[in-house]
C-alpha cells in the first residue's frame, strides 16, 4: 500500500484535534473522580469506576478490532469521539437536574466512554502506519504521546480549576466541545480503506486471524505475558491516586491536580526524548527498565511518610514517563511487524487482553487497601514491578536482534 506523500500534515492534523478532545476529557475525568472521592473516600468505590469504565473492553473488545480493519479507520474514530461527547451532554444535563446523582448512574456514563475508547484505541493505532513511514513510527509515536500528555497534563489543572469556579455540570461542555472539534479535524485527513475480499463477514474467523497473527510473532508473546502482570499490578495506582492524596498525605483537589500535572509531565518529556532520539535501539530491552522504573517510583511511594507529598510528586514524574518508555517502543515494533489488514484485530486482542487483567488487580486492590491502607499497597506493588522487569527481560533478550531499531 502506497504511503500517502505528506504524512506530516496528516498526523499533525489528527493529533491537533486529539489534543483538545483529550483536553477536555481529561478534564471532564479528573472533575467525575476526584467528585467521587470526596462524595465515598472509598477505594472499593473508585476501583470499581475503574473497573466499569474498561468494561466495555472487556466485552467486546476482541470484537471491536474485526470492525476496524472492516471499516474505514477515520470512520470508527469520529463515531468513538461522537459517543464520548454524548456521554459527557448526558452526565452535563443529570448534574444540572440532580445536583449528586446516583452512584450507579456516574458508573453507565463511565461506561458510555468505555465504549468510545474500546473502537477509537486500536483504529487510532492502526491507523498511523497507513501513512506513517516504517522508519518514522518509533519517533512518531514519541511525538503522539507528547501531545496526548501536554493535553492529559493540562486538563486536571483545567479540571480542577473549574471546579473551583463552576458547577460539574458546566465542565462538561469542554469535553463536548473538544470532541466536535477532533472530528471536525478527522474531516479534513484521508485514511485509505484495507482492501477487503468478497467474503462475507466472520467476526469469529476474523478474531481468529489476529490471534493466529499474534501467535505467530515470538518476539511480541515473549514481552505479552510481562505485559500483562505489569497491567495488573498498574492499573489500581491510577484508580488509587486520589485516595493516596486525600487520605495518606491529607490532600485537596489542587494536590490531586498537581499529582496529575507532574504525572503528565514525566509523560511529556520522555515522549519528547522519544521524538527526538527515538528511544533506544534494543526496544524490549527499554520496555524492561521502564517496568523497573515504574517499579523503584511506586515503591518509594508507598514508603513515604504523610509529611511527603512533594517526594511523591517526584516520583509521579517517573511512573508517568516509564509508561511512555514501556509503551511506545513495544507499540511501534507491532506497527511494523503486523500486516496493515491484521493491525486493528492484533491491537483489539493485544488491549483487550490488557483490559481483561485490569480487574484482577483492580477487584484485588479495592478490598485490600481498605484493610492494609493505600500506602502499604503502593509499597507492595513496587516489589512486585521490579520483580516483572527482571522477568521482561529474561523473556525477551533472545529477541533483541529481530526487535532493535534498523538505522
Amino acid at each position: 500500500m502506497n504511503k500517502i506523500i505528506n504524512w506530516k500534515r496528516q498526523f499533525v492534523v489528527i493529533y491537533t484535534g486529539q489534543a483538545f478532545s483529550i483536553l477536555g476529557s481529561a478534564a471532564v475525568q479528573f472533575a467525575i473522580i476526584w467528585w467521587l472521592t470526596v462524595q465515598t473516600e472509598s477505594a472499593v468505590t473508585l476501583t470499581i469506576a475503574s473497573v466499569v469504565a474498561f468494561l466495555p473492553n472487556m466485552l467486546i473488545g476482541p470484537f471491536a478490532g474485526v470492525w476496524v480493519d472492516r471499516y474505514n479507520r477515520r470512520t470508527v474514530m469520529i463515531a468513538a469521539d461522537g459517543l464520548v461527547a454524548v456521554s459527557s451532554a448526558i452526565l452535563g444535563v443529570a448534574f444540572w437536574l440532580v445536583p449528586t446523582p446516583p452512584i450507579w448512574f456516574i458508573y453507565l456514563v463511565l461506561f458510555l466512554r468505555g465504549l468510545g475508547s474500546t473502537f477509537h484505541g486500536p483504529a487510532m493505532q492502526a491507523a498511523i502506519p497507513m501513512f506513517v513511514p516504517a522508519d518514522m513510527l518509533t519517533k512518531a509515536g514519541g511525538w503522539g504521546n507528547m501531545i496526548q500528555s501536554i493535553s492529559n497534563m493540562m486538563g486536571p489543572v483545567l479540571g480542577a480549576a473549574l471546579m473551583s469556579f463552576v458547577p460539574i455540570a458546566a465542565i462538561m461542555i469542554v469535553d463536548i466541545l473538544g470532541a466536535a472539534f477532533a472530528i471536525v479535524c478527522l474531516l479534513f485527513v484521508i485514511i485509505p480503506d484495507i482492501p477487503q475480499s468478497n467474503e462475507k463477514m466472520s467476526v469469529l474467523y476474523d478474531m481468529k486471524q489476529g490471534f493466529m497473527a499474534m501467535k505467530a510473532n515470538k518476539p511480541l508473546m515473549a514481552v505479552f505475558f510481562p505485559m500483562v502482570f505489569m497491567t495488573i499490578l498498574y492499573m489500581p495506582l491510577g484508580a488509587l491516586f486520589p485516595l493516596l492524596v486525600r487520605v495518606h498525605f491529607l490532600g485537596e483537589a489542587w494536590h490531586n491536580g498537581i499529582v496529575e500535572f507532574v504525572f503528565a509531565g514525566g509523560l511529556l518529556l520522555s515522549s519528547l526524548v522519544i521524538g527526538v532520539c527515538g528511544g533506544m535501539k534494543k526496544r524490549f530491552l527499554m520496555a524492561s527498565l521502564a517496568i523497573g522504573l515504574m517499579g523503584l517510583a511506586t515503591l518509594v511511594s508507598g514508603a513515604l511518610p504523610t509529611s511527603g507529598f512533594w517526594i511523591f510528586t517526584i516520583c509521579c514524574f517517573f511512573l508517568g514517563a516509564s509508561g511512555t518508555f514501556m509503551n511506545v517502543p513495544v507499540m511501534a515494533y507491532i506497527q511494523e511487524s503486523i500486516a496493515p489488514e491484521m493491525m486493528g484485530k492484533v491491537f483489539s486482542l493485544l488491549m483487550t487482553a490488557m483490559t481483561l487483567s485490569m480487574p484482577i488487580g483492580l477487584l484485588v486492590a479495592g478490598p485490600v487497601v481498605e484493610v492494609v491502607g493505600v500506602n502499604t499497597w503502593f509499597f507492595w506493588t513496587g516489589v512486585a514491578l521490579l520483580l516483572d522487569a527482571i522477568l521482561c527481560r529474561l523473556l525477551t533478550r533472545r529477541y533483541d536482534q529481530a526487535t532493535t531499531v534498523s538505522g
